[in-house]
């Protein structure tokens, strides 16, 4: 029993021990780890953290020098890929500019700020840094080797923005195209920026370094030129002349215009312009007709006050309304007031007429295209001051029982003449016109050429020639006198 007991005893005795053994142990191995944690955290403060990237680069275990180093030997082999805008490479090595890392303070500042103690927790998340690398290289050779890009020394064609353009109905957007120059100052900066970064390549059509159109088809100021243009092509207006004259899209097409910014401008000098043409070409007043006589005689004449004659100024501002206002409209121009005629056909007098020819000593009325009058006459002596003026006029007025009052004699200071007449039709205001002459003994032949037998300028006739015509007549018939 004591045996037993003393055996208990010893159990008792043996079990304190191995407590403070395994406690022992404990605190030891606990101390051992700690300073193991401490002194991996004092490697890093030297040493850049597990999974530690910068600008790329694997950096974990590595000092400060050897990271420099790193950037360093890869200066050495860096080159950049220059792209242009058809893909067509070349390349800028360091050798090419004298590239060189430059030793600074900010990796040594990256070092410091990462927080060493939390090593463990580096070992499962990865840190990636930026440290930007401090390099130099020489600015001439630089330029030198930016200036010998072929996308710099190639043809510098400049782009073309999109524009309207008139395709024969309507105005639709021309595409912008791009040319082949380049902006010298943006490829300079894009370059030099990539190599400050240490880029691989770069493609300067991405980075915008080629000059680029103000307008491409998108632009909203191009699509609104193209639909403002348009409005006003919409418009026709149908002169009816003896050919009908359209000013349609494709004549205020060439009207329209744009500036710098797509505003556009319907082009008032050129309307102008156009109608002068236009009047040119169908105004007959004062113009030269040659025609055929009832006796089939040749003739050609000029002057007076009867044919078309358009009114441009009057025109230009209806007209432009008409573009303005997109106008479908059949009309004739506007005409100043007696500047129209029977036909726009020549000889534009038509078909009804009185004709003169003073070489002849005749006259004939005709009507409808058939003579239905016709009678010698006496008409004005030969002489500047009372020749029969030749051209192409209009009956201006008729009246019964008139007194024709000559100029004023300076000498005597009364009217050179007072001569009553039982048929007057004025053809000028100057005071020529028709009538019966009873005084005159004969008519026709070269009777006109005797002074003071030839009249002062009008058109004598026998009294009942002169009575028929008076009734056929009216105001506004056009009268033609030729030689």
């Amino acid at each position: 029993m004591a045996v037993h007991r003393r055996g208990r005893r010893k159990k008792k005795k043996t079990a304190k021990v191995n407590k403070k053994l395994i406690y022992g142990i404990a605190g030891g191995s606990a101390g051992a780890v700690l300073l193991v944690y401490v002194g991996v955290a004092l490697y890093f403060s030297a040493h850049f953290l597990p999974n530690t990237e910068i600008n790329g680069h694997e950096c974990s275990g590595k000092t400060v020098k050897e990271v420099e180093d790193i950037f360093k030997e890869e200066m050495k082999e860096y080159s950049l890929t220059v792209y242009d805008k058809d893909g067509q490479k070349e390349e800028i090595t360091s050798e090419d500019i004298a590239l060189e890392y430059k030793e600074s303070k900010d990796m040594k500042n990256a070092l410091k700020e990462q927080n060493s103690f939390l090593w463990p927790m580096a070992m499962f998340f990865k840190e990636t840094g930026e440290v930007t690398v401090d390099l130099s290289y020489d600015s001439g050779q630089f330029d030198q080797r930016v200036q010998s890009l072929k996308a710099m020394t190639a043809e510098q064609l400049p782009p073309e923005s999109a524009r309207p353009e008139f395709n024969g109905s309507q105005f639709i957007v021309k595409p912008e195209v791009y040319g082949t120059a380049v902006k010298p100052e943006a490829v300079k900066e894009k370059i030099a920026s990539a190599i400050r970064e240490l880029k691989p390549a770069i493609n300067l059509k991405d980075e915008n370094c080629y000059a680029e159109p103000e307008f491409t088809s998108k632009s909203s100021e191009v699509i609104q030129a193209c639909e403002e243009m348009n409005r006003y092509c919409q418009a026709n207006i149908t002169y009816s002349m003896d050919e009908p004259v359209v000013v349609d899209g494709s004549v205020i097409s060439t009207w329209l215009s744009y500036d710098e910014e797509m505003n556009v401008t319907l082009d008032e000098g050129a309307i102008k312009k156009w109608l002068e043409e236009f009047g040119d070409k169908y105004d007959t007043l004062e113009a030269e007709r040659t025609f055929t006589t009832p006796t089939g005689k040749t003739a050609t004449v000029s002057g007076g006050d009867y044919g078309w004659s358009i009114d441009e100024d009057t025109e230009f501002a209806a007209l432009k309304e008409a573009i303005t206002n997109g106008e479908t409209v059949t009309k004739e121009p506007a005409y100043y007031v007696g500047g129209t005629a029977a036909s726009h056909g020549m000889p534009d007098w038509g078909t009804t007429f009185a004709e003169v020819d003073i070489t002849e000593q005749h006259m004939w009325y005709v009507s409808d295209g058939t003579v239905v009058l016709d009678t010698d006459v006496v008409t004005g002596e030969p002489i500047p001051e009372r020749a029969t003026p030749t051209g192409v006029y209009v009956f201006k007025e008729k009246a019964l029982k008139a007194t024709l009052v000559g100029e004023v004699d300076p000498s005597t200071g009364q009217p050179s003449y007072r001569t009553p007449v039982d048929y007057w039709m004025r053809i000028t205001w100057e005071g020529v016109g028709f009538h019966d002459a009873n005084w005159q003994t004969a008519f026709g032949g070269e009777r006109y050429k005797i002074h003071n037998v030839g009249s002062h300028g009008c058109v004598n006739m026998p009294v009942g020639k002169a009575a028929e015509l008076y009734n056929l007549i009216e105001v506004g018939t056009p009268v033609i006198i030729h030689n």
